[in-house]
């Protein structure tokens, strides 16, 4: 009897031992995914967004590309609006290029080294990795990262992540807000490590041709890699950044769409039409940037905007920060471009620019890709003055100021995504 007890009280033994051999703790995936991460060599993955920002969820397809050591393709599509933009880098820049509008930006960043972006792994590796006060659960298929979110939004709090046990390849990322309300829910339906991509990925010309949400198709040409493409001579002057008194870049990159006075309030009236410049007679777009000539030979097979949409309603942010109210809304002189300008004062001083530019595309110093948080990248430009530009149903939209937060900016720009115009 004594024997069999003893028999017995071992078998539990072992098989209490090989239980928890079996079951890794956070710190073992946590050294799991640092290995995966520093052996990375590219991925591709396939994702539904849902953004719970506004009155009613919106919902996007976002493709992700990546091949080492930083070049990224990531493509965001509206389906109901059926508007794609993409953000590109490789060797000749950063780009964010909506194909559908023939609009494309370029400029110098350290995208996206210097902000986390969720449809990005080697974000949510680092999300995982640095928080030490991380928090897992072991699910069926998949470990549960329950981490701080570290996003462009201070109302982004916290973020729960699921890895594949297999592959820790991401399934799910969720991100809350400060009353865990889920406000991003982004669902990847494939995701590869390894994958082989065609040589023309990354190529911005071929990007905006094809226009679409998935990684472009193979060109029947014998397109150049763009690890070995030459730099583009379109940059600003390298020493000064400079441009002429109609769009000036300063040392930093920064934008002066328009005479501005010591608040950061525009006080000049603003042009969207291109002008020469007096020096290289170059083309300077709405953005008050030096731009390339229009798009008629580069882009031939995108179609050109109808002249009949130019004029569009006033659209007004909803939200201003407490203690601001508008100053005026001053006649712009005669432009193609219609454009727009709304002047606030107060706490914080700034302009909003709406217009409808012409095709153009832009090349800037320097500057970051912005998430806005409701499916739309935009542009921040500048040091001491800032701009925040980012296109919306066929109008770009510009927030300049010289005091007011870039969280103020994404949150008035957030709140006017729902607004008819007047």
């Amino acid at each position: 009897m004594r024997r069999s007890s003893w028999i017995l009280a071992m078998i539990m033994c072992v098989t209490v031992l090989l239980a928890g051999c079996g079951k890794k703790s956070a710190d073992d995936v946590v050294k799991d995914l640092s290995d995966v991460v520093s052996g990375m060599d590219s991925y591709h993955g396939t994702a539904q967004m849902t953004l719970h920002t506004g009155q009613t969820p919106q919902e996007y397809t976002v493709d992700v590309s990546y091949r080492k050591p930083s070049y990224y393709r990531i493509a965001m599509t509206n389906e109901k609006k059926d508007i794609t933009q993409i953000v590109l880098r490789n060797d000749e820049g950063v780009f964010v290029l909506t194909p559908s509008l023939n609009k494309s930006f370029r400029f110098k960043s350290d995208w996206p080294d210097n902000q986390g972006q969720v449809y990005l792994y080697e974000t949510l590796a680092r999300s995982i990795i640095g928080d030490e006060t991380r928090q897992l659960a072991d699910d069926e298929n998949a470990y549960v990262f329950d981490v701080a979110a570290n996003y462009n939004s201070h109302a982004l709090v916290r973020q729960k992540i699921w890895l594949n046990k297999d592959n820790y390849a991401p399934q799910q990322v969720q991100v809350s807000d400060a009353n865990a309300k889920v406000v991003v829910d982004l669902k990847f339906s494939d995701f590869k490590f390894g994958t082989e991509f065609d040589k023309d990925v990354f190529d911005m010309e071929r990007n905006m041709s094809a226009g679409s949400t998935a990684v472009p198709p193979a060109d029947s040409g014998d397109a150049e890699d763009p690890a070995k493409q030459p730099e583009k001579d379109t940059q600003p002057d390298a020493e000064t950044g400079e441009t002429d008194q109609t769009g000036t870049l300063d040392q930093a990159g920064a934008l002066d769409q328009t005479a501005t006075d010591s608040s950061g309030t525009a006080t000049g009236e603003e042009s969207g039409a291109k002008e020469e410049t007096a020096e290289s007679g170059t083309q300077v777009g709405a953005l008050g940037t030096e731009a390339a000539e229009p798009n008629s030979e580069d882009h031939a097979d995108q179609p050109s905007e109808d002249p009949a949409m130019g004029e569009f309603g006033i659209i007004e942010p909803a939200y201003m920060p407490a203690g601001v109210q508008m100053r005026d809304m001053p006649e712009v002189g005669d432009s193609e471009t219609h454009t727009v300008m709304m002047r606030y004062s107060g706490q914080y001083n700034y302009t909003i620019v709406e217009t409808r530019p012409l095709d153009r595309a832009v090349s800037l110093a320097a500057g970051d890709p912005i998430d806005m948080g409701f499916g739309v990248v935009g542009v921040l430009t500048g040091d001491q003055q800032q701009t925040l530009t980012w296109m919306m149903d066929g109008v770009e939209f510009r927030i300049t100021s010289a005091d007011l937060p870039v969280q103020e900016m994404i949150q008035i720009a957030a709140s006017m995504q729902d607004q008819s115009g007047k």
